[in-house]
């Protein structure tokens, strides 16, 4: 699989890539690192994190190791391509979403505080704009589509989202190396389910509300303002009105 974007050039052409090819899937696949790579490899994690949420999965390998203050070399030794960098950060923001919905499960709160507060969490986190695709396109149930088969990520600046590509099954039929991210998807997607039913089951949440619209919710941001304070005013704003139309009438 390979992903591109309107920001990314051919990164599988790289020459730091090329001799990772059939390589390592990812920063986990090498022995224990020095203090100075654990250190590296926290400002690129830091770096990809940032410049992903703010251009999108197709921003350059380049931009990152530019934002981390390192060369592109040092980014592609602890990630051989692209692919396996945007599906550790994606995977990382699966993982911390599901945990926050969990948490608002286990709260034994109020049903609508409970959803409303998962919500307002985990955009404050920006973690939205960086799930993968198949997260912002779940099915019925909530269940997460299988864009692996369907071409390239494509995620530019504004936030649109295209479909995913993902590995095929390995020799004899077994799961590639998507299975643990789908796994993760259908786990995340399982928990926001639950407190969808519970906050519905309550009559504090439109009849018509899916998981897809609370995903959808998360991911949503506004137009960057270079002020600050005008751009927390913004996102805040924008998320309370969203969330007043994914409640029940009359509530």
């Amino acid at each position: 699989m390979r992903i591109t974007g309107s920001g990314g050039g051919a990164d599988a052409s790289h020459p730091a890539e090329r001799g990772h090819a059939g390589g390592r899937a990812g920063a986990k696949a090498r022995g224990p690192l020095r203090v100075d790579a654990q250190r590296n490899l926290r400002h690129v994690l830091s770096a990809a994190r940032a410049v992903f949420g703010e251009q999108g999965y197709g921003a350059p390998m380049e931009e990152v190791a530019r934002r981390a203050r390192v060369g592109v070399g040092t980014v592609y030794r602890r990630f051989p391509n692209k692919e396996a960098l945007v599906r550790h950060i994606a995977d990382e923001e699966t993982r911390r979403l599901t945990d926050r919905a969990l948490e608002a499960l286990a709260s034994g709160g109020e049903p609508w505080r409970a959803l409303a507060g998962f919500v307002e969490r985990s955009a404050a986190s920006g973690a939205g704009r960086l799930l993968p695709p198949e997260l912002l396109a779940a099915g019925p149930g909530g269940r997460p589509q299988e864009p692996w088969r369907r071409g390239p990520w494509r995620r530019g600046a504004a936030g649109g989202v295209g479909p995913g590509d993902g590995p095929e099954p390995g020799p004899g039929g077994r799961p590639g190396a998507g299975a643990g991210a789908r796994a993760g998807a259908r786990e995340l997607l399982s928990a926001v389910g639950e407190l969808v039913e519970r906050t519905r089951a309550a009559g504090e949440l439109r009849p018509d509300v899916t998981v897809a619209d609370l995903m959808l919710v998360i991911a949503t941001a506004p137009p960057k303002f270079e002020d600050a304070a005008r751009q927390t005013a913004a996102e805040a704003r924008l998320l309370q009105i969203l969330l007043q139309g994914l409640r029940a009438t009359g509530r």
